[in-house]
């Protein structure tokens, strides 16, 4: 039983690992109709709906990013926060330089969202003659406001109007820009109905080593979240060994609405979209950003994001609008969350996962954004809040290492049973419960306090992954929490070149000690020596992983190991001691000392 509880438990924390590794790389996304133009609607209505992105042979599996239109007239709104910068062409936002985020280290230059695009922010994608191409005409602009027209052969008048939150405001944030675009129909006929592809802006890798793992768009309908990630539109073998959901490069994924938001976001930026009346659906496709890498390179590639919004008949004279607001900043969950500005759901955005997860994260993040408001240093306040959790488990950690101290004093007894019984199951079975009931052991001590703190860790984990907050967080020999603490770039003929990381090993060595201090309960050899390579797994998983998560890591288990020495040190007589004790009146012995026979 204790070896199989020991192995189980094993068995479960590895399976989380892997199943953390898989859903980074292929995260679920939940199956939408899908097409691949607007122009070729009608015609696939007549049609089966597909469960999965359709391809077609004469289109290509990625746009490209282009340089800004030559002569073009860039115009400013800014506040404490943003700087926002519309261009003529297309009559929308170029691109959005956050003031609080540098853009490395050090650096005095903002980090600009939108910086490499198929589109600007907010542009007609598809849409000839009022996409990136048209030249809009300037018609007013303010401190706060700037309004864009053109007018489409003479038929179609487009007014862009855009306005920029300021600093402070109950009702708004100062990464929103209101959004209203109005259409007019300059004839004396009925236009008819019509779709609009709004671009909701194109999300690039953070820097030079980070992989693209976490870019992706997503929505919300109201009820449920579809994601899709960059890795869903690249060719894929599938599952490991099995192939499972293998497919080729897709030029496009679309997913059907309605769309209460819709967002495109790398690891700490997001743009969303949340338009006053449901949007019809969301078109992601990938974007080449860097052609001086190969096709082949993933680094060399953002995601991008198109909205789509059924526009109705216009009257003769008449007009229609499509409206909403649009959040370019970080993906702070402090921020997201408030409902006073934004929508109850929005936070989904900050991608904690589902469920337990999602519940977990939010509160450990907002646990320790308050303790940072005093502890001014994030890498304090992960210590902080790491202790804060740790104190919250007690109990039932403390249970724990007693269960396991229990189950490590039968295991001679139970050795006996074993062998007593080895030719019938069942009995040693029976046997070794009544042993379980006599020394009042639980099987299950060691397993469950392990299976209620693991949705922590992984919230942790999530929650640390993509906090705009712990960005270029510095800490002792930390440069940035959300990145690997390297501390020297090797170069070597013989091995190439690698990046010496400090806190894994430190990692690794506190996982050693803890194994040692903790009481093992099996006695099988070959299980004890697979435990023994836990550390060195740590250290080979932790080894990229940000920092901040090695830096919790590594204070729980210091803890674990104050902890344990503490409870080693405290006696747990026998329960059939005790009990004695109990009846006759006799007072508990000062020492845990058997009595000697004879």
């Amino acid at each position: 039983m204790d070896k199989k509880n020991t192995f189980i438990g094993a068995l479960l924390f590895a399976a989380a690992f892997l199943v953390l590794i898989y859903t980074q790389r292929y995260s679920p996304q939940r199956p939408q109709p899908a097409e691949i133009r607007r122009e070729v609607k009608q015609e696939m209505a007549a049609q089966p709906a597909s469960p999965s992105a359709i391809v077609r042979a004469d289109e290509p599996t990625f746009t490209t990013a282009r340089a800004e239109s030559t002569g073009a007239n860039i115009t400013r709104l800014s506040n404490g926060f943003v700087q926002v910068n519309f261009t003529d062409f297309g009559g929308a936002i170029r691109d959005v330089a956050f003031r609080k985020y540098p853009i490395a280290v050090g650096s005095a230059e903002p980090f600009v969202f939108n910086s490499l695009h198929s589109d600007p922010i907010l542009a007609f994608v598809g849409a000839p003659g009022l996409d990136k191409g048209t030249r809009y005409q300037l018609v007013s602009k303010t401190d706060t406001e700037v309004v864009f027209q053109a007018v489409l052969d003479q038929r179609l008048e487009v007014t862009r109007r855009y306005r920029l939150s300021p600093d402070k405001s109950p009702t708004t944030d100062p990464y929103i820009i209101r959004t209203e675009t109005t259409f007019r129909n300059l004839t004396d006929k009925e236009l008819a109905p019509m779709h609009a592809a709004f671009s909701i802006g194109t999300a690039a890798p953070n820097n030079a080593i980070d992989n693209g793992l976490q870019l992706s768009t997503e929505f919300w309908n109201g009820k449920d979240q579809t994601l899709v990630r960059r890795a869903s539109l690249e060719s894929s073998g599938g599952f490991p060994l099995f192939g499972w959901g293998a497919h080729g490069p897709r030029a496009v994924v679309t997913g059907e609405g309605p769309i209460a938001w819709a967002t495109v976001k790398n690891q700490f930026f997001a743009s969303i979209l949340t338009p006053d009346e449901p949007a019809a659906g969301l078109e992601t496709r990938r974007v080449k950003l860097l052609d001086a890498l190969p096709d082949s390179d993933t680094k060399a590639y953002g995601i991008t994001g198109a909205v789509d919004v059924d526009v109705r008949a216009l009257p003769a004279r008449g007009q229609a609008s499509f409206n909403g607001d649009i959040y370019v900043g970080p993906k702070e969950y402090v921020r997201l969350a408030n409902s006073d500005v934004f929508r109850k759901d929005q936070d989904r955005v900050m991608d904690f996962g589902n469920f337990i997860f999602r519940f977990c994260a939010a509160i450990l993040l907002t646990l320790m954004t308050w303790i940072h408001s005093w502890a001014v240093n994030w890498g304090i306040s992960i210590i902080l809040t790491t202790l804060a959790l740790k104190f919250a488990f007690l109990p039932l950690t403390v249970s724990q290492s007693r269960s396991s101290r229990r189950m490590q004093k039968i295991q001679p007894e139970m050795k006996g049973i074993r062998e007593k019984y080895k030719d019938n199951p069942q009995k040693q079975q029976q046997a070794t419960m009544e042993l379980f009931k006599k020394h009042k052991v639980n099987p299950l001590g060691g397993c469950l306090p392990m299976l209620l703190t693991i949705p922590f860790f992984f919230a942790f984990f999530r929650m640390l992954q993509s906090a705009a907050e712990i960005r270029f967080a510095s800490f002792l020999w930390i440069h940035d929490l959300s990145g690997p603490d390297t501390v020297l770039a090797i170069n070597s003929q013989l091995f190439g070149s690698f990046n010496l990381n400090i806190l894994p090993f430190v990692l690794c060595a506190v996982a050693f000690f803890q194994m040692r201090v903790t009481p093992q309960p099996s006695v099988d050899n070959a299980q004890m020596k697979m435990m023994k390579f836990m550390p060195l797994m740590f250290l080979f998983f932790y080894y990229t992983w940000p920092a901040a998560l090695s830096l919790y890591s590594t204070v729980n288990g210091l803890f674990t190991i104050g902890q344990q020495l503490v409870v080693n040190q405290i006696p747990d007589p026998d329960p059939d001691e005790a009990a004695f004790e109990a009846k006759s009146g006799k007072g508990r012995p000062t020492k845990n000392v058997t009595p000697k026979k004879g």
